[in-house]
C-alpha cells in the first residue's frame, strides 16, 4: 500500500482544520498554503465543510478549485466530536443500539466528498461501545458498519484509513489491525496512525506502532503527548522524541501527509501552525 520512496524523499507535511476553527476555511487554507505547508487535513463540520449543508456540492467544487490553486493536498477527517448530536461525542457510532444509519451516512457523504476533492482516503474512528454490550458483538457490529461504508469507499476508489482513539472500543494500532482481518483485509482499509495517540495509551512501544502500522498507512497524525494524558499538544513540549519516529515513517515508505492535529491551536492557529511546521522541518532527519 506504500510504495518505497526514491532517494533524498522529504515528508510531506499538513495542518488539521480543526486547529484553525475560529478561521473561515478559505483563510485557514490560505495561512497553511503561505507558511508552506504541501496538505491539509480537512475535518468535515457546521463551521467549515458541513457535510449536510443544502449546497454542499457547490462548496466542494469551488474548494477543490482552491486546494489546487493553492497547490495544498487534502484528507478528509471525520472526527467532528458534536457534528451529529450537539449533545454527546461522537455519538452515533457503528455499533450504537440505535442511529447507525446516521453514521454510515456521514461517512458515506466524506467518502464522495473525498473522491470529488481528490482525495485518497478518509479518517473515520471507532467511538465507544455501548455500555453494558459485550465485546464480541461490539465487534460483529462494528465490522458490519464498516463493510457497509468500505463498499461505497470501493466504488468511489478512495480508501479508509481507521484511526486508533484513545479510550475508544478502537484504541491501539494492533486493534485496528484485528478489525481490518475481520473485515478480510482489504485494500482500501487502511490504517491513520496518530502518533501522539500511540504514545498515549498502546500496549506497544512507538516505534513498533510505526512498524506495525506501515504496510497499511494512508494517513498520519501528528502532535506531541504525555502517556496516560489524552491531550493534544504542541510539538515539542510533551513526550514524544520525534526524530526517530519521522525517520522510521521514512524508512516504511509511506507516501501520504504527516498532518499535525493540535484542536486546542484555534486562538493561536497560525503561530502554532508557523512553530509546528518549523518544528518538524527541524526533527526531519536528511
Amino acid at each position: 500500500m506504500t510504495p518505497i520512496p526514491g532517494p533524498g524523499r522529504r515528508l510531506r507535511f499538513g495542518f488539521g482544520t480543526n486547529g484553525f476553527g475560529c478561521h473561515r476555511l478559505d483563510d485557514a487554507l490560505s495561512v497553511l498554503a503561505d507558511l508552506g505547508y504541501d496538505s491539509v487535513g480537512l475535518t468535515l463540520d457546521h463551521g467549515h465543510l458541513d457535510p449536510f449543508a443544502a449546497d454542499l456540492s457547490r462548496q466542494v467544487a469551488r474548494l477543490a478549485g482552491r486546494l489546487d490553486q493553492l497547490g495544498l493536498a487534502v484528507m478528509v477527517e471525520t472526527g467532528a466530536p458534536y457534528l451529529l448530536d450537539p449533545w454527546h461525542k461522537h455519538v452515533p457510532t457503528l455499533m450504537s443500539a440505535t442511529g447507525t444509519g446516521r453514521r454510515v451516512e456521514l461517512l458515506a457523504r466524506a467518502v464522495r466528498i473525498a473522491a470529488d476533492l481528490g482525495a485518497p482516503a478518509v479518517q473515520l474512528c471507532s467511538g465507544q461501545a455501548p455500555e453494558g454490550m459485550a465485546e464480541e458483538e461490539a465487534w460483529k457490529r462494528l465490522t458490519a458498519g464498516c463493510e457497509e461504508v468500505l463498499r461505497i469507499a470501493q466504488e468511489q476508489g478512495v480508501a479508509l484509513g481507521f484511526e486508533p482513539e484513545p479510550y475508544m472500543f478502537v484504541d491501539t494500532v494492533e486493534r485496528v489491525v484485528g478489525l481490518r482481518r475481520r473485515l478480510g483485509d482489504p485494500d482500501l482499509f487502511g490504517i491513520t496512525l496518530d502518533v501522539g495517540h500511540a504514545h498515549c495509551v498502546d500496549n506497544l512501544p512507538l516505534l513498533d506502532c510505526v512498524e506495525l502500522a506501515a504496510p497499511y498507512l494512508v494517513n498520519v497524525q501528528i502532535e506531541d503527548m504525555r502517556r496516560g494524558v489524552h491531550e493534544h499538544l504542541e510539538l515539542g513540549t510533551g513526550e514524544i522524541d520525534f526524530p526517530p519516529v519521522l525517520a522510521a515513517l521514512k524508512a516504511s515508505g509511506y507516501r501520504g501527509p504527516v498532518s499535525v492535529e493540535i484542536q486546542g491551536a484555534s486562538l493561536n492557529a497560525p503561530e502554532v501552525a508557523r512553530r509546528s511546521l518549523e518544528f518538524l522541518k527541524a526533527a526531519e532527519p536528511v
